[in-house]
């Protein structure tokens, strides 16, 4: 591990994206199992790590027997309130990561980063919004109540669980938010050491004074959000408004070069036509019929967002206007996601011989 000798960035260009070593500039110990990471953001780096209330990072940890694993945090930071971006991790029993960055990580440190990705992000700031979290969950969510605060008109309901008082993070950051903002944000505290776990039918109980047209987020382990969606749809909420964070593991290394799959040549076998709008500018290319539309842009040159490659992220998302895909893999999207023409690009093949047009999500 690199110590920084000043706040400078060190970038590595591998397999057409950017990794960027990012001082550790603080230090937050919010309870006995879980801490925020603070880095620095020198000004050639700023553009890069542009990001909204909700995504996440994904951090190269080392490791003795692989060399590294790469692992995805949570924003915990708001880009409309905080200078630096923090992530957020709590100690899991058999965690490698989140064990190994509680144990060793030190200010002046640098660690290896890829941009922020990820689609657990309100599209509008104006709009009132549910945050529900059970434990270290609450990491996103607080990042999406600073922005909708600090930005924008909503107002802010989050219902937050944990086993008991000692496990609550961030108690001292939402105490202050209540006294700021006073009337636009309300907060209520599950402890599971005095009312029990709390089930569909007692979070029903809750729910059930909050009005059920506006944008809800959960986050947490998976009973909890199963429970979460439960409750909210015995409630009469819009199932379109519901977000869920999906947490998943890395298969591949996404900072290795080597784990980009070698595709058959460019134009090898049967393509289609394809239109995709990347940032404004149109890229025209074969796409051929057993090659990811991610890779097959790769080939060719051409600069696509992406991380992990797996299906597992969201940040090679994109939208089909024309034609037909299928996916290989989605551990992202919905049922409604890909009725309204969403795909993961990294997993997308075309289904059909006619031109097929992409744009990706800014």
């Amino acid at each position: 591990m690199r110590k920084a000798a000043s706040s400078t960035v060190n970038e590595v260009a591998t397999a057409s994206r950017t990794i960027y070593a990012l001082t550790i500039e603080k230090i937050v110990d919010e309870t006995k199992d879980a801490r925020s990471l603070s880095f620095s953001m020198p000004p050639e780096a700023r553009a890069a790590f542009t990001y909204r209330p909700g995504q996440f990072l994904t951090l190269r940890v080392p490791s003795v027997e692989t060399g590294s694993v790469a692992r995805c945090y949570s924003l915990s930071s708001s880009p409309y309130v905080d200078n630096s971006l923090a992530v957020t991790v709590k100690r899991t029993a058999g965690g490698y990561g989140s064990n190994w960055l509680c144990d060793n990580a030190i200010e002046g440190m640098q660690l290896d980063v890829l941009p922020p990705s990820g689609v657990f992000t309100p599209k509008s700031l104006d709009r009132d919004v549910m945050l529900i979290a059970g434990g270290s969950g609450i990491t996103p969510l607080i990042s999406i109540a600073k922005s909708v605060l600090a930005a924008g008109t909503g107002n802010v309901v989050l219902f937050y669980a944990n086993r008991d008082a000692a496990s609550v993070i961030f108690t001292d950051q939402l105490a202050q938010l209540i006294s700021k903002y006073r009337g636009r944000l309300s907060i209520c505290h599950w402890l599971e050491s005095e009312r029990g776990v709390p089930t569909a039918s007692l979070l029903a109980t809750e729910f059930a004074a909050i009005a059920t047209d506006r944008d809800v987020f959960v986050c947490g382990p998976g009973p909890f959000k199963d429970a979460s969606v439960v409750a909210l749809g015995a409630l009469g909420f819009n199932k379109s408004l519901i977000n869920l964070e999906i947490f998943s593991s890395l298969r591949g290394n996404p900072f290795n070069a080597e784990a980009v799959p070698d595709r058959p040549a460019p134009g090898s076998i049967a393509a289609v036509p394809a239109e995709v709008e990347i940032a404004g500018e149109t890229h025209n290319v074969h796409w051929t019929v057993d090659t990811p539309l991610l890779q097959c842009l790769i080939d060719r040159g051409i600069d696509a967002p992406f991380s992990c490659q797996e299906g597992e992220c969201g940040t090679c998302l994109a939208t089909i206007s024309h034609g037909k895909v299928r996916m290989l893999t989605n551990f992202v999207l919905d049922e409604q996601d890909i009725a309204s023409g969403s795909i993961l690009a990294c997993q997308a093949l075309p289904d059909g011989e006619g031109l097929i047009r992409v744009s990706f999500d800014e």
